[in-house]
């Protein structure tokens, strides 16, 4: 398995987003980071990494995206 298909833990999140581990488990559990349960291993696909940054990314205006819905 190359690492592009590998399954993420929450360290590797933690990492890649630069925040505590408690975060990242945090963000999985409320659903905000898609995860993938194996046993009780729980697991996050890369894409579905990149595609909880990628919600986050602000505007030009500095203000994340739906951030200004009315």
């Amino acid at each position: 398995m190359n690492s592009e298909n590998r399954l993420l833990t929450a360290d590797d999140i933690a990492q890649r987003l630069q925040v505590s581990k408690s975060l990242a488990y945090a963000l999985m559990q409320r659903g905000e980071i898609p995860t993938v349960r194996l046993g009780r291993a729980v697991r996050v696909r890369p894409q579905d990494l990149e595609e909880f940054i990628d919600s986050r990314v602000s505007n030009a205006n500095g203000a994340p995206f739906g951030f200004l819905k009315k």
